[in-house]
């Protein structure tokens, strides 16, 4: 491996690792959030648990966690393979926080923020997908189950239509893998019917 792959790598897996829902949670509601509802550090949990503000506070950072590796792999070491590589290592950061003791979120806007800064174009067509999921179902699992892969389909296509580099599209198969084992409660509570819609469940203990 080159040094510019593991330097972003390392350095994509610490600031994934900083955990921004944990933090924020605690200075909203003075407990550690992953005591309650789905026990996780992401934007939904903390929405159930803390508020709209501290979600929205908690996206912005677990989504810099994808832009920033990303952009450096780009941008300071020019290599689209650097910079996939960095991105992904902010998901694993996300989801395994050596700062956390390893407990964190799923690692969706830490994906979709490595998208955001590896080809910012298609992240646009983003929003819409999670949108056209999120409103009518109001599950917030159901859009990461169902919208990663449709996103990484649409990385693939843009290789072969849009100039994407594979780089890019590897990158959001190694996400869809990692996001979807990450979703096996959450899949099993949708097939039961017991999975809490969106803002629901911040009040009981933590399940998974």
């Amino acid at each position: 491996m080159n040094w510019e792959y593991l330097a972003n790598a390392v350095l994509g897996y610490l600031l994934g690792s900083i955990p921004f829902g944990l933090v924020v949670g605690f200075a909203f509601t003075g407990q550690d959030i992953r005591k309650r509802g789905s026990g996780k550090t992401g934007t939904t949990n903390v929405l159930r648990t803390a508020g709209t503000l501290a979600a929205a506070l908690v996206l912005v950072g677990d989504t810099a966690k994808g832009v920033v590796p990303a952009l450096l792999g780009r941008y300071a070491f020019d290599d689209n393979g650097v910079a996939a590589a960095g991105a992904a290592a902010g998901i694993v950061g996300h989801v395994f926080p050596v700062f956390a003791g390893f407990r964190g979120g799923r690692g969706v806007a830490v994906a979709f923020g490595g998208v955001l800064g590896l080809t910012p174009l298609t992240a646009l067509a983003f929003p819409v997908i999670a949108a056209a999921i999120v409103i009518p179902t109001r599950y917030v699992s159901l859009m990461s189950v169902v919208g990663t892969p449709i996103a990484a389909a649409i990385l693939w296509l843009g290789t072969i239509f849009w100039d994407v580099p594979v780089a890019f599209a590897t990158y959001s198969l190694f996400a869809v893998v990692l996001i979807e084992f990450m979703h096996i409660p959450n899949i099993r509570r949708l097939l039961a019917g017991t999975e809490p819609r969106i803002g629901r469940g911040g009040d009981r203990a933590a399940t998974g």
